[in-house]
């Protein structure tokens, strides 16, 4: 009887613990099939982080690339909508245009011109239209506009008239061809300084006539003392006989006519003028400056020419003649 007793017990603890896993294994599996699942869950994380997403890449890349001007358009054209509320971007509102009329030499031209643009700009874009260049214009808008100011400021508005005045290129050069009276006075001048005294219309009505009979003797390229005597035989402008007497004493030069004699005081005479007579060397015409002008100048016509150096030192000094 005791034997069945003592064995019955110990069958059971047997089979209880063939049934029922032991704590230690029990943690084990549990552990082991833990750290199986959290191995799996990472490797599917990196094949997620791995795996491209071609999409997203791309737009970030164009965006990235995508040049300036692409995107100011991009952005200008999705800013500006038609009939929004913006009612359109401040590009366009720059760009208003107006119509009215320039009138330039008698003529009308209609224009069509951005209100907010400058009267500079405005000349350059008529410099076509009118033929004037745009630095030679001038445009009245209420009196001479600056270049600077818009033309809404100025207050043009649709069929305003500006008038625009200037000369076109083709008028400045005719001007610069047809010499003022003044450029004809002064080449006539320089002209007749040009040309010897003997060629002269003045002189020439005079010296046609040749020399007069009574004349003295005239010798070139050589110089004389003054004579002790009077030196006569020649003639003034009008054609009047003249004779020269020195008073070197009184400091004076008697200049005698038909009519008159007329004593000029030496220091009186502001300067005296020579040139020898063309065909006539042996003579030369001489003038007696009297004022401060050419005008006052008194023309002797065939004075003996060895006297003209000796004249010119008795009344000027020898000092002045150098």
């Amino acid at each position: 009887m005791s034997g069945k007793e003592d064995s019955s017990p110990d069958a059971a603890t047997a089979l209880k613990e063939q049934i029922t896993p032991k704590e230690g294994e029990s943690k084990s599996n549990t552990e082991s099939k833990s750290e199986n699942t959290t191995q799996e869950t990472e490797k599917k994380s990196e094949e997620n982080v791995q795996t491209p997403t071609t999409t997203p890449t791309e737009s970030t890349q164009e965006s990235t690339t995508q040049p300036p001007e692409a995107a100011t358009a991009t952005t200008s054209t999705t800013g500006s909508s038609p009939g929004g509320s913006g009612g359109g971007s401040t590009s366009d509102m720059a760009g208003e245009k107006i119509e009215f009329k320039v009138v330039y030499n008698k003529k009308k031209f209609d224009i069509i011109f951005g209100c907010e643009e400058t009267v500079g700009a405005l000349k350059a874009h008529l410099q076509d239209v009118i033929g004037v260049p745009s630095t030679m214009q001038k445009v009245m808008i209420k009196g001479l506009a600056k270049d600077e100011m818009t033309l809404k400021k100025l207050g043009v508005a649709k069929g305003s008239k500006i008038m625009v005045v200037g000369s076109t290129l083709n008028d400045v050069l005719e001007v610069t061809k047809k010499p003022t009276p003044q450029q004809l006075k002064e080449e006539e001048v320089a002209e007749s300084a040009k040309e010897s005294l003997s060629q002269q219309k003045q002189h020439k009505k005079v010296l046609e006539k040749g020399p007069p009979e009574d004349v003295m003797p005239g010798i070139k390229n050589v110089k004389e003392a003054l004579p002790p005597c009077p030196i006569s035989g020649m003639v003034n402008k009008t054609g009047g006989k003249v004779r020269l007497t020195f008073k070197l004493e009184l400091d004076q030069l008697w200049v005698g006519t038909k009519e008159r004699t007329q004593k000029i005081p030496l220091n009186s005479i502001k300067t005296v003028v020579s040139e020898p007579i063309e065909g006539h060397e042996e003579y030369s015409m001489v003038a007696l400056q009297l004022g401060p002008t050419e005008a006052s100048r008194y023309w002797i016509y065939w004075v003996p020419n060895q006297y003209v150096e000796a004249i010119k030192e008795a009344i000027l000094g020898k000092w002045q003649l150098f």
